[in-house]
């Protein structure tokens, strides 16, 4: 028996493949391309749902080591009490994408769980490298717990959530914070993560059915890390994956679909985790590609992952 899609999901699909087949995917290493193809398919399905009514934003910055202002919009649901607060990075394999694009699904993750969160417009490479996006990511971190009291944030219960290149941001962050010792993060919640730079070896049973492609990580890894990619000094606050010793991170949540080319460094990376004795939930979703649960949100496997992270979002 062979691997296959979901059924719900690839009705959910069938339009957005046809209209992909007539077009010629681009190139290895065409990031204007990627960016020209991607970003308006990701506004398009954070915006074919609702945007919930009773969530409010608002904008704040906070100031980078190199002066840059790092913009940040934060999400709060109307009458929510003070408690937790996630800060939230969007995907587009760290070289498109930004927090417009998101508002849909940050919008909704707050609206069900009533956790406030921060989204955060951190610089994309290739325009700049790492470590500056994580360098952002960090800097964000810190802004919210400086100013957790007059946002009603409990500074013991901050999250960090991210999927895709957002997962491994959210994942690398944790591990920096551990480095520099704090600020202290609750839980992270990984999203489909992109995690290792050293996934290139298409997988034959998986390949038919990716969305995110082996040429989108061959052209967007080597956009973050430049000629280190693949090789023996990239750290794992770049490629999380990398990461010899877990211990001390915090809880984790991981979710990734079995037709998703991060599977594999998911599955290793959540076995790492809990061989350190990283409390971890980890979930494999049968017949999912990568994002499945923006495009086919009525799906029944949609729904149930975000059920999960709705769930894990109120536990924090």
């Amino acid at each position: 028996m062979t691997l296959s899609l979901d059924p719900e999901i690839a009705e959910a699909l069938a339009p957005m493949a046809g209209a992909m087949a007539e077009g010629k995917p681009p190139a290895v290493g065409d990031i204007a391309g990627r960016r020209a193809m991607w970003e308006p398919i990701i506004g398009a399905a954070g915006a074919a749902q609702p945007i919930p009514s009773d969530v409010t934003t608002r904008e704040h910055y906070a100031t980078a080591d190199d002066g840059t202002h790092i913009k940040m919009r934060w999400y709060v649901k109307d009458g929510a009490k003070p408690g937790p607060a996630v800060l939230f990075f969007h995907g587009g394999g760290y070289i498109f994408g930004h927090i417009d694009l998101f508002d849909g699904p940050v919008s909704r993750y707050v609206s069900s769980s009533g956790v406030p969160m921060l989204s955060v417009e951190y610089r994309r490479a290739p325009e700049h490298p790492f470590p500056t996006p994580l360098e952002d990511a960090y800097t964000a971190l810190r802004w919210l717990h400086e100013h957790a009291a007059e946002l009603g944030v409990d500074a013991d219960r901050i999250g960090v959530m991210g999927d895709s290149a957002g997962g491994g941001m959210a994942a690398a962050l944790t591990i920096l914070a551990r480095e520099r010792g704090g600020p202290r993060i609750a839980r992270q919640i990984l999203l489909m993560p992109m995690l290792d730079d050293r996934t290139i070896t298409p997988d034959p049973h998986i390949e038919p059915y990716v969305l995110w492609s082996y040429d989108d990580s061959l052209t967007a890894w080597p956009a973050l890390l430049g000629e280190a990619v693949g090789g023996s000094v990239v750290p794992p606050t770049a490629a999380p994956a990398r990461l010899e010793d877990a211990t001390g991170l915090p809880p984790a949540y991981i979710e990734v679909g079995q037709l998703d080319v991060f599977r594999d460094e998911d599955t290793a990376y959540a076995t790492k985790l809990s061989r350190a004795g990283v409390p971890v939930e980890f979930h494999l979703h049968p017949g999912a590609p990568h994002e499945f649960d923006s495009i086919a949100f009525n799906s029944d496997v949609a729904r149930r992952a975000i059920t999960d992270r709705v769930r894990v979002l109120k536990s924090i």
